[in-house]
C-alpha cells in the first residue's frame, strides 16, 4: 500500500517521546520455561504498522497476543497511530513470529523497517566492487540478510554501497566484510558508524627501530584514546577516540614529544577512496576500451573494409593451410587478446554470479561472444582441415561486441559518478585551515595559530576573517558580521549574525572579523550530518523500485531461454525450408544466420537500464534538494512526497515567525501594572508554552530597573494542557489561559472583557485572560506575525492542486483571523495533539495523500527537513518530488521500452518483411546505450530550477512592536 503521510520539518524541531497510549497488563512468560538463556543487554526495538484497531480492548488484545511469546521484553500499543513497539530477544524470537502473532488475533500487521533500535543497532558502510546489475544486489542483500545479527539492508547499485544496520554485540563489520568477499565481491569499510572520533596521522621516521612502541606507549597513556592503528609503509597511525575527552592536538604533541627521535606528526592527506575508486573505475575502463581498440579495429578492417579493396584483399585470401587463408589467421590471432585477456573480467563476473546461484549481465555478453568466437574457431579449424570447406567466421562480432560494451560501461561509470556531485560539493565546503585563538580569562587573545581544520576540538575557539569560510559549527563570542549560508540552507541573503548566534562549519564570512567557540566538530558537525543524510537518502529505495526489482530475478534466465529458442526457431526453419533461400545472405548458410539472431537477442537485452532507472534518478534528486536546502530522506518520501494534494500546516512557527510578543495590555481592575505582572510572571515561569515565555519577557521589560528580576516562589503550580496554567503567588489563586480555562472554572468574564477579546481575535491576535482570586483582572494581547509571502505560498499550493488545512491549539477567533489573511478557508482551532492525528486519518480515509508541516516534527521522524524554516520551501520540496518522479517515470518507459521492442528485432522478427537484420555488434551498441541514456537522463534534473511564482515573489519584512 502506498504511503499516504508525509511529515516535513522546519529544522527547528525537538525529539518527541514514545508513543502516546501505553496501556498496561500482567507482564507474560520472558522466556520458555526450563530455558536458561543469558539474553541481557541483546534486545531489539521493532516497530509494527498495525491496522483495524478501533478503540483500547483492540490495542489490549494485541499487547496480550505478543506478551505471550516468548522472548518479549515489553510491548506498548498505540491505537491512535496503529502501532506497536516491541522490545524483544532476537535469540528467541523475530520480527515475523512477532507479526503473525498480531495477525493470529484478527489485525493486519507490517514490520516498519524504517525504525532501529538506537541502543543495540549500529550502522557501517560498505564499498561493494563488482555489483553490475541487480541481480547482484539482491545477491548482496540475501547473504548478508542471512548472517545473525543484521538487522536491516540496503545496497545500492549506482554507487556499488551497502549500508548495514546490525547488533555489535552479535558481530562486528569484518564478519560483513568477509561474507562478501567470500562470494566474489572486492569490499572496503567506508565508515564503522561508531560512536568514536577517528583520524589518521602521517609520522615521518616511524618505521625506524622501535618507534612505533614508543609512539603507541605515549598514545595509550592519553585518556580517551579507544584504538591504535599502525601502518609503517605508508607512516601513517590511525587513532579511534572519544571526542569528548581528547582530540588530535593532544595525540600530535605526544607523538612529536615521545622518546628522543624528533617525530615529526601532521594530519594525513585526507583520503577520497570513493572518489578515488570512482577514478581508478573509470581509467580501468578507458584503458581496456582503448587496448581492445588496437586489436578489434585491425579485425573490423579485415571483416569489413579490406575486402574491397582489391590488392589487400588478395593478400588477406592467401592459403595458409587447406582453405583457411591469412585473413582468417590474423583475425582469430587479434581477436582471442580480446575475448580472452581484455574480456577477462566478463568470465569473472559470470563466474561469481553464477557461484551465487544468480545470473546477470556478464552472462550474458560471455554466452554471447563466446557463441561467436568458438563458432569461428570450429569454422577455422574445419577450414585448416578440409580442402573444399567454405565457411564464415564471427570474430569480428565477437571483439566488437565487447569493445563497444566496454565503451558503454566507461561512459556509464562516468555518468553515474556525476550524480554523486551534490555530496562531492558539500564534502569541499570544509575549509583546510583554521585560526586558532588562545584567550585569557578576560577574553584577549594571547596568541594566534594556523592549524589543519581537521584539529579543531570542541570548546576551541576560532578567528574568521572577512572572505573566510567557517571553520566549525559554534557561536558567535565577539563581533559583529553578515555570513553566507546558501551553500546549506539554500538562503540566497547573508544573515546576520552576533553574539550568542549560531555559525554553521562551511559557511562563508562576509565582512566583520568572527570569534568562534566551537559547539561541534568532525563527525558531529552540521554538514558532515547532512552529508550522512543524503547517503543515507540515496541508499533508501523508493517503493517503486521493487518493480525492477522483481522484473530483475527473471529477467537473465529468459533471455537466455528467449535467445536459444531464437537460434533454434531460425535454425529449424532453415532446415525445413520455411523461409526462401534468398532471405540467407550469401556470406552465410542457416545455421549462422540462426546463431546471428539467437546472439543479438542475447546481447541486445539490458537488465542494467531498469535497475539504474530509480536510485539514479532519487541520487540527483536528493543531490538537488540539498543544494536547495530541502532534505528529502530518500525515494520512499520522493514517491510520497509527488502525491502529496493536502498539507496540514501548523500554525505557531510555520504559518507565523514563532516568536509571540505581548503587544497590548488591557487592566478590567484597578491594578498597579508593575504588580499585575508580578503575579502573572511568576505563574508563567514554570511553563515551556512560547506564549508563557513572551509573557515573562515582556514582564521582565516592565521591570527595566532590574537585570534580572526574582519573581515570587508559585505553589500549587498546574499546566492544563491546551488551556492554560493556575498557581497560587502571594497566597493569591492566579489562573491564566484562554476562554475555555476561565469559563470550566465557572469564572464569569465581564462583558467589557468578551468585548476585548472579540476585538483582539479580529486582529488576528491571541487573547490571554487573567483571573486573580477569581475574578477576571486583565486581558493580554499575544501576536505572533505571518511569516513572509505566507499568503502567496498558500495561492501557489492552490495553483497546484493542493488542499491546504491550518491546524492550531489557538482559539477560534485568532485562527479564523489569521487563515482568512493568508487564504486558507480550512481550519481547525483549539485542537490537541491527539485531535490533529485523527484529522490526518479523516483526510486519509477520503483519498486524500496528506502532508504535516510543522516545527514539532522530530527531524529524526521527518520524511523531509526545510533547513531554511521556509514556507516557500514546502512549494520547492513537492515540485521537486513531482519532477523526479516524472523523471523515474521516463526512465522506466524507456528501459522497458527499449527491451520490449529491441529483443524481438533482435530475434528477427521484422527480418521476413523487411530484410532489417540486426548484426551482434550492433546490438550490443544499443545495450550499452540504453543504460548511459538512463543515467543522463536522471542527470538532467541537475538542471532544476524552483518554481517561476517563486523566484517572482517580493520579500516582505516583518515588523514587531
Amino acid at each position: 500500500m502506498a504511503t499516504k503521510f508525509l511529515a516535513l520539518t522546519c529544522l527547528r524541531g525537538e525529539n518527541r517521546g514514545d508513543l502516546l497510549a501505553r496501556p498496561h497488563y500482567p507482564s507474560m512468560p520472558k522466556y520458555p520455561k526450563g530455558v536458561a538463556v543469558d539474553v541481557k543487554g541483546t534486545d531489539v526495538k521493532a516497530m509494527f504498522s498495525v491496522t483495524g484497531m478501533t478503540c483500547s480492548a483492540c490495542a489490549g488484545s494485541v499487547e496480550k497476543a505478543i506478551k505471550r511469546l516468548p522472548g518479549i521484553l515489553e510491548a506498548v500499543v498505540d491505537v491512535l497511530n496503529n502501532r506497536a513497539q516491541v522490545l524483544f530477544y532476537p535469540t528467541l524470537v523475530n520480527e515475523e513470529t512477532i507479526r503473525e502473532a498480531i495477525e493470529d488475533v484478527g489485525f493486519q500487521a507490517t514490520l516498519i523497517e524504517d525504525v532501529i533500535n538506537e541502543r543495540s543497532s549500529q550502522v557501517c558502510r560498505i564499498q561493494i566492487n563488482g555489483i553490475s546489475c541487480t541481480s547482484c544486489c539482491c545477491t548482496a542483500k540475501i547473504v548478508l540478510q542471512a548472517i545473525h545479527g543484521v538487522q536491516r539492508i540496503q545496497v545500492a547499485l549506482e554507487t556499488e554501497e551497502a549500508e548495514v544496520y546490525y547488533d555489535p554485540k552479535i558481530l562486528n563489520y569484518s564478519h560483513l566484510l568477509e561474507a562478501m568477499e567470500d562470494i566474489g565481491f572486492q569490499t572496503m569499510l567506508i565508515s564503522a558508524g561508531e560512536d568514536v572520533g577517528k583520524i589518521d596521522l602521517k609520522v615521518d621516521g616511524l618505521g625506524a627501530g622501535n618507534s612505533m612502541q614508543i609512539i603507541e606507549n605515549s598514545l595509550q597513556t592519553i585518556p580517551g584514546v579507544q584504538a591504535i592503528e599502525i601502518d609503517p609503509e605508508l607512516d601513517k597511525i590511525s587513532i579511534s577516540f572519544k571526542p569528548s575527552m581528547t582530540g588530535p592536538r593532544k595525540f600530535i604533541k605526544a607523538i612529536e614529544s615521545a622518546g628522543s627521535e624528533n617525530f615529526k606528526a601532521l594530519v594525513y592527506p585526507q583520503g577520497k577512496e570513493k572518489e578515488t575508486h570512482r577514478e581508478d573505475e573509470i581509467k580501468k575502463y578507458r584503458s581496456t576500451f582503448l587496448w581492445s581498440l588496437v586489436f578489434t579495429i585491425p579485425v573490423f578492417l579485415i571483416s569489413m573494409v579490406f575486402m574491397y579493396i582489391p590488392v589487400i584483399n588478395s593478400q588477406l585470401d592467401t592459403k595458409v593451410v587447406n582453405m583457411l587463408n591469412v585473413g582468417e589467421l590474423l583475425k582469430w590471432m587479434l581477436s582471442t587478446p580480446v575475448q580472452f585477456i581484455i574480456g577477462r573480467r566478463f568470465y569473472t563476473g559470470s563466474y561469481k554470479a553464477l557461484r551465487r546461484g544468480s545470473a546477470n549481465m556478464d552472462v550474458l555478453i560471455a554466452l554471447g561472444t563466446n557463441a561467436a568466437y568458438f563458432y569461428s574457431v570450429y569454422s577455422v579449424l574445419r577450414a585448416a582441415g578440409s580442402p573444399d570447406f567454405e565457411g564464415t567466421d564471427f570474430f569480428e562480432t565477437s571483439s566488437m561486441l565487447i569493445s563497444i560494451i566496454l565503451l558503454g560501461k566507461y561512459l556509464e561509470v562516468m555518468a553515474k559518478g556525476k550524480t554523486s556531485d551534490a555530496i562531492a560539493k558539500l564534502m569541499d565546503l570544509e575549509p583546510e585551515t583554521a585560526i586558532l585563538l588562545t584567550l585569557d580569562d578576560h577574553g584577549n587573545i594571547l596568541s594566534e595559530e594556523e592549524i589543519d581544520s581537521r584539529l579543531i576540538q570542541k570548546n576551541d575557539v576560532i578567528k574568521i576573517l572577512p572572505g573566510a569560510k567557517v571553520a566549525s559549527d559554534g557561536l558567535v563570542i565577539w563581533g559583529t558580521s553578515h555570513v553566507n549560508e546558501s551553500m546549506i540552507t539554500g538562503e540566497a541573503r547573508p544573515v546576520t549574525k552576533r553574539v550568542d548566534d549560531p555559525v554553521i562549519g562551511g559557511t562563508i564570512n562576509e565582512n566583520g572579523v568572527l570569534r568562534v567557540k566551537a559547539t561541534r566538530v568532525g563527525s558531529d558537525s552540521a554538514l558532515s550530518q547532512i552529508v550522512r543524510l543524503i547517503e543515507s537518502a540515496q541508499l533508501a529505495k523508493a517503493p517503486v523500485q521493487k518493480f525492477a526489482d522483481s522484473i530483475s530475478r527473471y529477467f537473465v534466465p529468459l533471455v537466455i531461454i528467449l535467445s536459444f529458442s531464437t537460434w533454434l526457431a531460425w535454425f529449424l526453419a532453415g532446415v525445413f525450408h520455411g523461409y526462401p533461400e534468398s532471405w540467407i545472405p550469401h556470406s552465410m548458410d542457416s545455421f549462422q544466420l540462426a546463431l546471428q539472431f539467437g546472439i543479438s537477442a542475447m546481447v541486445i537485452a539490458c537488465p542494467c537500464a531498469l535497475g539504474l532507472a530509480t536510485p539514479t534518478a532519487v541520487m540527483v534528486g536528493t543531490g538537488v534538494g540539498a543544494s536547495q536546502g530541502v532534505l528529502i530522506k530518500g525515494g520512499q518520501a520522493l514517491e510520497s512526497a509527488h502525491k502529496v494534494n493536502c498539507i496540514i500546516f501548523d500554525k505557531t512557527g510555520t504559518l507565523t515567525i514563532g516568536k509571540p510578543v505581548v503587544v497590548k495590555t488591557t487592566l478590567l481592575k484597578s491594578m498597579v501594572l508593575q504588580d499585575f505582572y508580578e503575579l502573572i510572571a511568576a505563574t508563567e515561569m514554570n511553563s515551556e508554552h512560547p506564549l508563557a515565555k513572551a509573557i515573562v519577557e515582556y514582564a521582565k521589560k516592565i521591570r527595566e530597573d532590574e537585570e534580572d528580576p526574582v519573581w515570587p516562589e508559585a505553589r500549587a503550580f498546574e499546566s492544563i494542557t491546551g488551556y492554560g496554567v493556575k498557581a497560587t503567588i502571594k497566597n493569591r489563586e492566579i489562573i491564566i489561559g484562554n476562554k475555555s480555562l476561565i469559563l470550566d472554572q465557572n469564572i464569569a468574564i465581564p462583558v467589557d472583557g468578551e468585548l476585548m477579546l472579540a476585538e483582539t481575535e479580529a486582529m488576528a491576535q491571541t487573547g490571554i485572560l487573567v483571573s486573580i482570586d477569581r475574578e477576571v483582572t486583565g486581558i493580554l494581547a499575544i501576536s505572533d506575525p505571518l511569516k513572509p509571502n505566507a499568503r502567496e505560498v498558500i495561492s501557489i499550493l492552490k495553483s497546484m492542486k493542493v488542499r491546504n488545512i491550518m491546524v492550531t491549539g489557538d482559539n477560534w477567533g485568532t485562527a479564523n483571523s489569521i487563515a482568512k489573511e493568508v487564504g486558507i478557508e480550512t481550519v481547525i482551532a483549539e485542537a490537541k495533539p491527539e485531535e490533529k492525528a485523527e484529522k490526518v486519518k479523516e483526510l486519509q480515509a477520503t483519498g486524500f495523500t496528506v502532508a504535516m508541516v510543522g516545527t514539532d516534527i522530530a527531524i529524526e521522524a521527518a520524511d523531509i527537513v526545510l533547513m531554511r524554516s521556509s514556507l516557500e520551501d514546502v512549494i520547492t520540496a513537492i515540485d521537486l518530488s513531482r519532477k523526479t518522479f516524472s523523471r523515474i517515470r521516463l526512465n522506466y518507459i524507456w528501459a522497458l521500452g527499449y527491451n520490449i521492442i529491441g529483443i524481438p528485432v533482435a530475434a528477427g522478427v521484422l527480418f521476413p518483411g523487411t530484410g532489417l537484420r540486426l548484426p551482434p555488434w550492433a546490438a550490443g551498441a544499443a545495450m550499452a546505450a540504453s543504460s548511459v541514456s538512463v543515467v543522463l537522463c536522471s542527470l538532467l534534473l541537475k538542471n532544476y530550477r524552483r518554481p517561476e511564482k517563486l523566484e517572482n515573489l517580493n520579500i516582505h519584512g516583518i515588523k514587531i512592536e
